[in-house]
């Protein structure tokens, strides 16, 4: 009795609505559902929201904004073999109906009165259009299937393909439908499941996003590969019924493998921080909807390959530091939380792993010898070799059965992992690369983890300068006639420090003394009195007043005490300062976007180069060759195995707080700082050379072999009234004596020493 009431209630209905399409009127229909259809003119100017996508050198994506990820893209870059594939999965009659299938709907109304609870199926690719487009205007959510919304999308469906050609509605169709994991529309899919464009795709891959369109989530190959299959066989099968391709290529593209190159749960930024600099830029002037819709395009500079450097260099370089300050005991037990070992599962897990990768591992059972570690399906096993950086020899010394532990993945053969312990570092570190001509970013890193923090130390962050104020002083002593073999006295000396204080009474950080040295001698070394007396001799504000030149943002308090860099600067601005060095004296502005334009590629904003003079070139050129003495025999010798003409400066702040390295060669300037966020020490010896210099080492090696031409490398051109002459780097008297202690100085016209 159920049945026939509902056969009779929805036969009724069926056959009014499949009357009035054959009759082509559809006036009963209209009647009692026209009022509330949407205007399909609105079509007329379809945009949908699109992602706003940030582009590095060589056009590289770097990373995307969006509350929908999609890429708009036209009919003609629509392939072939995509274009058919959607056709034979979803609606083989497309260019032959007029938007509905009557064929269909009445299968649609069988299999909804026979199967109590079902719902109707059956729709054109021009019903699930207007389904996607105007769910919220027809008053229905796109998970509705009721008859009552089959009848409104069909209407609609019938008016879009009244004011639309077939292309303009298949191309609308392939930019709207949602693929799962947060892609909509048939590039971003591509993207997505590929790492490929739509126009490189092969036949298998463009029946696989086919047949994801149905279930996207429920049948995308991260969540169920079987139901993938099946839904890809089945957009074959149909491509060949359709007579697109013969039953042998469907055959054949069946039995390749579903090889999917993207990780939908992954973070796949590789600069995080310079993404969130820009998100913050294009949020604050043109507001979060053009941000997050509108498919801005912003160009950068920033050149990846570097930026995976840089990552690698901070990442291994605070691991290296924090293993100096021995491994921490575990935080984490999972027998402890009520779990066991075998059922335990880490997010991490759900993520490809590769040799090379840190993550996390679940500790089976542990010995004197050993321990036995559950790595997701992978099983290891940490030796005495693997944890040989923390200077003990058992592992059941450091962890139990249930810790959580890191450890980095050095071969994986099947389902066994070769590993060696790993810690997360409890110290942050920041990284900046700036071209010395431009002013561009080419790589920035803020942090050891954008995850654990977003605080941007490059940028954000204000720290004592330490030693790296020093080329900043020595710059106001070249300027005020001082020259490189100028004498200075290193030497156990009180300041006045005005009336009521006590005097003032700096140290050198080895807390000896070194009497009579050169301008030279005191830099290279990093004497801190000699840099003291510079400015006793000088006046306090004649060097403050140069804080404003390299363009940092807060002024220098006119103390004695500038001398030891108790100034509070960022990365960026001591970077952007040390570029004026190689470059002449002239400092290009920092900048992050060469470009931003709207959706149809309308220029929005153009940043160019932005010149600042900072100071003369001449005294440029003289600093640039104290600084690459710094690095030939001053605290920075373990540059020298870069072979390669480098110059700049460390810096270390009182009680080890914070680590720098600053320096340079002819075209790029790059700074490091290590530290805590707290004001706390990093450890008993830890300077700028030894915890920061050798991050920006290894940043270098790879940037000299990505981009350095050894036979020919390039020099630090002086300007032409710099005077060279040889002499005794000890004394800084002039000499014809060729020895170990003869150097080639450079001098400006007029303040070079007589010989005698």
């Amino acid at each position: 009795m159920t049945i026939s009431i509902r056969y009779a209630r929805h036969a009724g209905l069926a056959a009014l609505f499949v009357a009035a399409a054959l009759l082509g009127t559809l006036s009963g229909v209209l009647f009692a559902y026209s009022g509330d259809l949407p205007e399909v003119s609105a079509l007329d100017n379809y945009s949908p929201n699109t992602i706003t996508r940030v582009i590095g050198k060589d056009n590289l994506l770097i990373g995307e904004f969006a509350v929908e990820r999609r890429v708009v893209i036209h009919y003609s870059d629509i392939p072939d073999n995509l274009r058919q594939a959607i056709l034979a999965a979803e609606d083989g009659d497309f260019f032959q109906h007029a938007g509905l299938s009557i064929s269909r709907m009445v299968l649609a109304l069988v299999r909804d009165i026979v199967s109590s609870g079902r719902v109707p199926g059956g729709s054109t690719l021009t019903q699930q259009l207007a389904r996607n487009l105007f769910a919220t205007t027809i008053g229905f959510t796109t998970g509705d299937r009721s008859w009552e919304r089959k009848i409104k999308e069909s209407l609609v469906a019938v008016q879009i393909e009244k004011r639309y050609t077939k292309p303009e509605i298949f191309t609308m169709y392939c930019n709207q439908i949602y693929f799962g994991h947060g892609a909509y529309g048939v590039e971003a899919a591509s993207q997505l499941y590929f790492r490929k464009p739509t126009k490189d795709l092969a036949l298998e891959e463009a029946a696989t996003i086919a047949g994801i369109i149905q279930g996207n989530v429920r049948q995308s190959p991260f969540v169920n590969p079987e139901a993938t299959r099946r839904r890809r066989n089945y957009a074959l099968d149909r491509m060949a019924v359709e007579g697109f391709i013969t039953s042998e290529v469907a055959e054949h593209a069946k039995q390749k493998p579903i090889l999917v190159a993207g990780d939908p749960t992954a973070d796949t930024s590789l600069a995080p921080y310079f993404l969130e600099e820009v998100r913050k830029h294009l949020e604050a002037s043109y507001g979060a909807k053009a941000l997050y819709e509108s498919g801005l395009t912003v160009r950068t500079a920033l050149d990846l390959r570097l930026q995976q450097a840089a990552n690698r260099a901070v990442d291994q370089g605070l691991r290296r530091v924090d293993k100096r300050r021995g491994f921490r005991k575990p935080r984490r037990n999972v027998m402890a939380e009520g779990k066991t070992i075998d059922n335990f599962k880490h997010d991490r897990w759900a993520r490809r792993m590769a040799a090379g990768d840190i993550v996390p591992a679940v500790v089976r059972s542990v010995n004197a010898a050993t321990a036995q570690l559950r790595i997701g399906a992978l099983q290891g096993e940490l030796t005495k070799a693997g944890i040989a950086w923390t200077r003990r020899t058992s592992p059941a010394e450091l962890f139990k059965a249930g810790d959580l532990i890191d450890v980095e993945l050095t071969k994986i053969e099947g389902d066994a992992a070769t590993i060696t312990l790993e810690q997360a570092p409890l110290l942050e570190g920041a990284l900046v690369a700036i071209d010395n001509h431009t002013g561009q970013v080419l790589a920035m890193v803020g942090g050891y983890s954008f995850g654990r923090s977003k605080f941007n130390r490059a940028t954000q962050a204000f720290r004592q300068m330490g030693s790296t104020v020093k080329p900043i002083l020595y710059t106001a002593a070249i300027d005020r006639g001082l020259t490189p073999t100028t004498i200075l006295v290193d030497e156990p000396t009180r300041f006045d420090a005005g009336a009521g204080q006590p005097p003032y009474l700096p140290r050198n950080y080895d807390r000896k003394f070194e009497g009579r040295i050169t301008l030279r001698h005191a830099l290279e070394q990093s004497r801190n009195i000699p840099s003291v007396k510079i400015i006793e001799m000088l006046g306090p504000s004649q060097v403050a007043s140069y804080a404003k030149k390299f363009g940092f943002s807060q002024e220098f308090r006119p103390y004695l005490s500038m001398a030891l860099g108790a100034q509070e600067v960022t990365l960026m601005e001591i970077t952007s300062a040390f570029s004026s060095f190689p470059n002449h004296g002239i400092r290009m502005q920092p900048f992050l976007a060469q470009a931003i334009t709207d959706r149809d590629g309308g220029l929005l904003e153009e940043t160019r180069p932005q010149p600042k003079d900072a100071i003369r070139a001449d005294t440029a050129y003289v600093m640039t060759t104290l600084l690459q003495g710094v690095v030939q025999r001053g605290t920075s010798t373990a540059a020298l195995s870069l072979k390669w003409p480098l110059a700049g400066k460390t810096g270390t702040v009182d009680d080890n707080t914070d680590a720098w390295f600053v320096g340079f060669d002819p075209n790029i300037t790059v700074g490091v700082w290590v530290g805590h966020d707290e004001k706390k020490p990093i450890g008993g010896n830890e300077t700028g050379a030894t915890a920061a210099l050798p991050m920006w080492i290894d940043f270098m090696k790879t940037y000299l072999d990505l981009y350095a031409d050894r036979e020919h490398p390039p020099t630090f051109d002086p300007p032409g009234n710099i005077v060279f002459m040889t002499v005794d780097r000890d004394t800084g008297d002039v000499t014809s004596d060729a020895n170990a202690r003869a150097i080639n100085e450079a001098f400006i016209s007029g303040t070079q020493p007589s010989r005698r």
